[in-house]
């Protein structure tokens, strides 16, 4: 039988901040219990910061300025806390919070941080699936852990360890190794691929592109952390049959880093349809895009007409609707906002009928009878516009090309078209002064969600150079 009584050594962290932004905030406090050869070690310090500490969070942890006013930074305690990790399995609740802030500090003075990861909160999920939450209060309500100082780091590091010693008696050593393995990478590899070649992928911001035989493209995603997504790919493999087709084919993976999500979301567009690798479902070009147009006909009604993809210039022309990848695809998307809306297919173009004759859905209820008089034009050109309006595509509200600050890089963009990322003033303003880009639908999504949201404050609008 095997000897489940030593496991890897374990190191149980938790920090306290002075916020959640990784590049924004700092850490005030990080306490480590470590297991190793079931003799416990503890390591704490309080850090200065070196920034302000909101009232909630001092409210929340104790922790005050004058605290830690007098307390090492993290760049003096740096070799300390890298001794204390180093070798071990970095175990935390909510591991990808606390992981990232002692990463993230450890990066700011060139110290490159990769530890394994166990996340509790992913652990109490498998071993306790009934269980309806898994926040750290629900854990100490659900398995009686003793609280000595909560919201502290030493603290809540000691809940962790109490909760893995309550998951040792409840599932036994051996299912709780074989969760432990499961949960930070242990699952065979694919045959082709080495360990080495997984701990050189960066868990940081980017595209992966994963080859078959011959190099031949197999499938590219993206991911805010390259690393752990390519595992986990090769993880599901044991229960999903996607990813077990993947992992059986798979003999290469390259990467390319980005300095955010918005720029990975733009270069996983731009690779899948330059490479069109065979097990993505998402292939579309758009080089037959078309989109609706609304124009009055001689008789005053409002008819859309479709615009191929030779005359679409999106972003520049203000009355398109909808955009699709064909015309079958544009023609479904009217016919279902006709029985929506309960608008005529005869007026619409959908359906053909004699001059004085009612279209099919009048017959039976579904039209306002536009088409027979029985409802005036006007009010059916209205119902048009403002059924369509929906799915109206919003032209470029920028006078000139912009950039969208992203980490150290500037993506560049015009008419909703990516122009390239920049990392300095002179790359940047030849970007804005390069040819249009082509229009992408895809990538226009995304921009269209981007720029309305999270990355409205990082505009920098450019004005093009002669």
């Amino acid at each position: 039988m095997k000897n489940f009584s030593h496991y890897p050594t374990l190191a149980f962290v938790d920090i306290e901040t002075t916020g959640s932004h990784f590049e924004r905030d700092r850490i005030t406090e990080i306490g480590i219990k470590t297991l190793a050869n079931e003799q416990e070690s503890v390591w704490e310090n309080l850090i200065n910061p070196e920034t302000f500490i909101p009232l909630n969070i001092q409210r929340l942890t104790g922790i005050s300025p004058r605290m830690v006013a007098g307390q090492p930074n993290f760049e003096d305690l740096a070799l300390q806390i890298k001794k204390e990790l180093e070798g071990k399995i970095f175990v935390a609740h909510n591991a990808r919070f606390d992981h990232g802030f002692i990463k993230a500090s450890f990066k700011r003075i060139g110290i490159d941080f990769r530890p394994k990861v166990l996340c509790t909160v992913k652990l109490s999920r498998l071993l306790f699936p009934d269980q309806p939450r898994h926040n750290l209060d629900t854990i100490i309500n659900a398995h009686g852990l003793s609280v000595s100082a909560r919201h502290r780091a030493l603290g809540d590091a000691d809940l962790l360890l109490q909760f893995w010693r309550v998951c040792e008696q409840k599932v036994g050593p051996e299912r709780l190794l074989n969760a432990l393995n499961q949960l930070i990478g242990h699952a065979s590899l694919p045959p082709h691929i080495d360990q080495s070649l997984i701990d050189a992928i960066p868990d940081a911001p980017g595209c992966y592109i994963m080859y078959g035989e011959n190099r031949s493209p197999l499938y590219i995603g993206k991911s805010i952390a390259l690393r752990s997504r390519v595992v986990g790919h090769f993880q599901a493999a044991l229960t999903n049959r996607k990813e077990m087709k993947l992992s059986m084919q798979v003999h290469d993976v390259d990467w390319i880093e980005t300095s955010g999500e918005l720029g990975a979301l733009i270069l996983e567009s731009k690779l899948i349809k330059e490479r069109m690798p065979s097990m993505n479902i998402k292939l579309r070009r758009s080089k037959d895009l078309c989109a609706w147009r609304l124009a009055h006909d001689s008789a005053g009604v409002l008819r859309p007409t479709l615009v191929s993809h030779q005359e679409l210039t999106p972003g520049l022309q203000d009355n398109l609707y909808g955009l699709f990848y064909s015309k079958r695809e544009a023609h479904a998307y009217l016919e279902a906002v006709s029985k929506k809306y309960r608008l005529c297919a005869a007026l619409l173009g959908l359906e053909k009928v004699d001059e004085g004759k009612s279209c099919f859905a009048y017959q039976v209820k579904q039209c306002t009878g536009a088409c027979v008089g029985m409802s005036p034009i006007d009010m059916h050109n209205l119902q048009v516009q403002t059924a369509l309006n929906f799915y109206k595509v919003q032209a470029w509200p920028y006078q000139s090309p912009i950039a969208v600050r992203e980490g150290d890089e500037m993506i560049v963009l015009n008419n909703w078209c990516y122009l390239g990322t920049a990392i300095n003033e002179e790359e940047l303003y030849e970007l804005a002064d390069s040819e249009q880009g082509e229009f992408d639908l895809d990538i226009y999504k995304l921009l269209k969600k981007a720029l309305a949201g999270p990355f409205k404050q990082q505009v920098i609008k450019l004005n093009q150079r002669n």
